[in-house]
């Protein structure tokens, strides 16, 4: 694992003759033995690495993979343990800096990249992924990226965790956001197998400290696990190791205990031209794509391991695709993708090209194949996104082929990923996680990408003007109700709590949280009183 490889997996070490040798991957030490320090070769402590503006490395670690917000921090810090996370900290607290903590950089907003942030704790060392054996858990580390944890879970131990397709997205934030992916709905969100957390907070006397909470009926710090399960990053402290277990897992048998993904997947990747392309044609395919998910979002349906994104682009990219996988393995597994192929077709007068089905393992298509996944980390972007409880309405109809075939707008990178949900995902209880959207049965995220600085203007007037005409009957956000249920936090939009620009009156934490912002105020106050993890989207204090 490249750029890794004397950390990534286990990273638990014991001093042998005075080297460090690594412990076998199933020799898993007890719950808390990877704070320790970690040792460099000769067995002396590794300090904590800090870099300032003039060192060479610091362009690299100021930005992240959206450039339109590059930070100026006065350091950035690197740990790699829990107790050098606790010093970094403790440091920015007690200097009266303003700090911020990241992880894979995929932040969509200035969270980590403002002028108030002077130090960045950047967590990409701390990416260890294991097993806790005296725990029965799985513990995977912030700065782990997706594909790497999918590598190390399923190489060593077969299982695997529902989270997302990008590769490259940090664990940190995608965890605490309440990630989905692929495999949801086969086996929910990553949040619906999260056992506990590790993490770092602050006291009302500015002192740092570290807690383990977890889900545990009888655990007196549960509220921190939950909000965990779907609160968002950078609220209430810095996450040190996720620990997972899925519910009702059993036995000592670490292959037991989450879920196992597909050996391989059928792929398909098919495109429509806009060549030809009419009103009634698209607004067809649009129709029956979110049609046929109402129809097949069951947790028991034989197309629950069906999972696909249909991704409407603007017209001048001169087409648009479908990319879709099923478990191989599933009974007719090629019979089901062609009668979803020919439903979300059909009636549309136009034909599809198919570009790519095939067989492929199920790891390469969550960490490789392009049809989903995505590491361009050079672009600056806007993202918006909704929750559908149903198909699309002849209004959202409207408006997307308004804006997609804009004479006066024309730039092939802006798009929707309309996206497959449901199955799983909806038979959690809203208030179990801090993820209340349980009823959706597409998840839409709106995008654009680009990288002129002097398009800004152009590209984000275009994403705010085309997001509130499709929901214009509901104030211009996707409002809870019988059609829509609000958004996602992951996909973080700041111009919700903009008044200027979210004028429907639905406060922003209303979209995300719906009625468990109350009790995500309660933990904050709680576990972050001085308000020190904070951002444009974070859970103010009560």
């Amino acid at each position: 694992m490249p750029g890794h490889s004397r950390r990534r997996f286990i990273r638990d070490v014991a001093v042998v003759g005075g080297a460090a040798a690594v412990l076998p991957a199933v020799a898993t030490a007890p719950a808390l033995a990877a704070d320790a320090p970690t040792l460099a070769a000769d067995g002396i402590e590794a300090a904590l690495v800090t870099v300032k503006p003039g060192d060479r490395r610091y362009p690299d670690l100021a930005w992240g993979s959206n450039q339109r917000w590059v930070g100026t921090p006065d350091a950035v810090q690197l740990p790699t343990t829990a107790a050098q996370v606790l010093t970094a900290v403790q440091q920015a607290v007690s200097g009266g800096k303003g700090f911020a903590v990241r992880s894979g950089g995929h932040c969509y907003e200035d969270f980590t990249g403002n002028e108030r942030v002077r130090t960045l704790i950047d967590l990409s060392r701390l990416d260890a992924v294991g097993y806790d054996a005296s725990r029965k858990v799985f513990y995977v580390e912030p700065g782990a990226r997706l594909g790497d944890a999918y590598r190390a879970l399923y190489h060593q131990w077969g299982v695997t965790l529902p989270g997302g397709s990008c590769p490259t997205v940090g664990v940190g934030g995608h965890v605490a956001g309440g990630g989905y992916g692929p495999l949801s709905r086969r086996h929910g969100l990553i949040v619906d197998h999260l056992w506990g957390v590790e993490l770092i907070t602050v006291d009302a006397a500015g002192k740092a400290s570290k807690t383990v909470a977890t889900r545990e009926a009888n655990d007196p710090n549960r509220a921190l696990w939950w909000a965990h399960t779907g609160g968002g990053g950078g609220t209430f402290g810095v996450v040190t190791r996720y620990l997972f277990r899925s519910p009702g897992a059993t036995g000592s048998a670490p292959a037991d205990l989450l879920p196992k993904p597909p050996s391989e997947v059928l792929i398909s990747n098919v495109t429509w031209s806009w060549n030809g392309m009419t009103e009634a044609a698209f607004t067809r395919l649009l129709r029956n794509f979110g049609r046929w998910y109402e129809a097949n979002s069951g947790a028991d349906s034989p197309y629950a391991t069906l999972f696909s994104q249909l991704k409407p682009q603007h017209k001048s990219a001169g087409q648009f695709s479908m990319t879709t996988q099923i478990d191989a393995a599933a009974p007719n597994a090629a019979g089901l993708l062609d009668s979803y192929l020919a439903a979300v077709n059909e009636g549309t007068g136009v034909s599809y090209r198919v570009d790519d089905r095939r067989k492929v393992s199920w790891l390469h298509a969550v960490t490789q194949w392009p049809g989903f996944t995505g590491t361009d980390t050079t672009t600056r972007f806007k993202g918006k996104s909704a929750y559908m409880r149903r198909g699309f309405t002849d209004a959202n109809l409207k408006a997307f082929w308004t804006h997609m075939t804009r004479t006066d707008y024309a730039h092939p990178g802006s798009l929707v990923m309309i996206t497959a949900y449901g199955g799983k995902t909806n038979t959690v209880a809203a208030a179990d996680t801090a993820v209340p959207q349980r009823d959706s049965v597409l998840k839409l995220h709106y995008a654009s990408f680009w990288t002129d600085p002097a398009q800004d203007a152009a590209h984000l007037k275009w994403i705010r003007t085309f997001y509130q005409d499709v929901y214009a009957a509901s104030g211009g956000v996707p409002a809870p109700n019988a059609d829509t249920d609000g958004c996602f936090i992951n996909y973080a939009d700041a111009d919700l709590a903009d008044p200027s620009l979210n004028t429907s009156g639905i406060p922003w934490h209303e979209l995300y949280f719906k009625s468990g912002y109350r009790q995500l105020r309660t933990v904050k106050a709680q576990w972050d009183p001085k308000n020190l993890f904070n951002h444009a989207l974070s859970i103010p204090a009560v």
